[in-house]
């Protein structure tokens, strides 16, 4: 039975793009909207409950990504911390380098391409054929005025999975003559219901989360920042957040994000080994069932949720709206950048493939809600719609 609802009436495959709020979140955020409503900063009762609840929340994420309290900066979002993370290092590094790679979010590639207008190199390491950063390719991008690195945890789209410890070790190798301190950013937001968070054994100085991605609210996340590290705020106004994020904090969301990421951490190994069974179970079917049919990304190294497919001769887009008329929500690629018709997958072209196969791919990332039986009926429905719709 769902965790969400009684009864099923969809079938939603697109949770890399959004994830329902748990019960047990939701129970532990409806204090702080309407009866312990204090502003954090405030010194009376209302506001020590407020604050009591914020500092809790902090602690909390700080043991999971086993850092100090002080360390964690909460905002509003993915976005948000990618923003702070690289706007906030390089805002005052003049004629500074950084790396990054071709598969970034949105909010990382496009913060970078606004910087290079003024001023900042920004080397675009490419990925191989299955979706993954070779740890060599980052190290021979690194220049002697590098200041910051920043390649993703996992891919959005594909889902494939970065190793990032391995880049950690590439970017700390240390040349004469180079800058012995650059700083290296992931974007975690799609990892933390499936992968380690230890932000020591991973090597990171810099790290982003969402809730929106583990189950917990929209509109909240945080930022890892190793507390040495100076950065500029991007939102000015107040000394919240140890001064780098202004603005009154939402505690009922903080405390949200909190408890998911909790619960996440908790429940990752044995949902990962469920959801790499249905997974592997819809890739196998559905390359039997439709012949013509690939994968996009590595089958290996993958999270245990994500499935990419090509189809040839396919409309992604237009498969979308034919499945949610069944009763299907899945994508074609990051909800960022839909809208956009004239485009494809920046993300699978990135692997080396033509446009024409980034427009006809889809994405159906899995959840907590997904059965088996989902499984076979979303592949009987693509299959039927592939044979009627697909063009010759």
């Amino acid at each position: 039975m769902s965790i969400f609802r009684k009864k099923k009436e969809r079938i939603y495959m697109d949770y890399a793009a959004s994830t329902p709020v748990r019960a047990e979140v939701l129970e532990v955020m409806q204090p702080y909207f309407a009866e312990n409503f204090g502003n954090a900063n405030s010194l009376h009762k209302k506001g020590i409950i407020a604050k009591g609840a914020l500092d809790t929340a902090r602690k909390n994420v700080a043991d999971i990504l086993n850092a100090q309290n002080e360390e964690i900066i909460f905002t509003s979002g993915g976005t948000e911390s990618n923003g702070l993370a690289i706007i906030g290092i390089i805002d005052n590094l003049k004629n500074s380098h950084a790396v990054t790679s071709t598969i970034e979010h949105p909010s990382v590639l496009e913060v970078f391409r606004e910087l290079e207008k003024n001023g900042l190199e920004v080397t675009y390491v490419e990925v191989n054929e299955s979706g993954v950063v070779n740890p060599k390719d980052v190290k021979e991008a690194i220049k002697k005025n590098t200041v910051l690195v920043s390649i993703m945890y996992v891919n959005n789209e594909i889902g494939t999975i970065q190793p990032i410890a391995e880049i950690a070790k590439a970017v700390r190798h240390k040349k004469k003559g180079y800058n012995s301190n650059i700083l290296f950013h992931t974007d975690a937001s799609q990892a933390p219901l499936y992968l380690p968070l230890n932000t020591i054994k991973l090597g990171v100085d810099i790290m982003t989360l969402g809730g929106q991605k583990i189950y917990g609210p929209k509109g909240v996340g945080c930022l890892y920042k190793k507390k040495e590290i100076k950065m500029q705020a991007i939102i000015k106004g107040g000394n919240q957040e140890g001064g780098l994020r202004a603005g009154t904090e939402n505690v009922p969301l903080i405390v949200g994000f909190a408890k998911s990421l909790e619960l996440a951490d908790r429940e990752k190994q044995k949902e990962s080994e469920r959801l790499t069974e249905l997974r592997d179970y819809f890739i196998d079917k559905l390359l039997k069932e439709i012949l013509q049919a690939e994968v996009n990304g590595s089958k290996e190294l993958r999270v245990p949720n994500n499935i990419n497919i090509y189809i040839p001769n396919m409309n992604g887009e237009f498969m979308v709206i034919i499945l949610d008329n069944k009763g299907i929500a899945c994508a074609t690629r990051s909800a960022c950048r839909e809208g956009d018709e004239d485009e494809g997958s920046y993300v699978i072209e990135a692997l080396g493939y033509s446009k024409e196969r980034s427009k006809s791919s889809l994405r159906f990332s899995l959840g907590k809600d997904t059965t088996k039986g989902d499984i076979d009926y979303v592949i009987k429905i693509l299959s039927e719609s592939v044979k009627k719709y697909s063009s010759k």
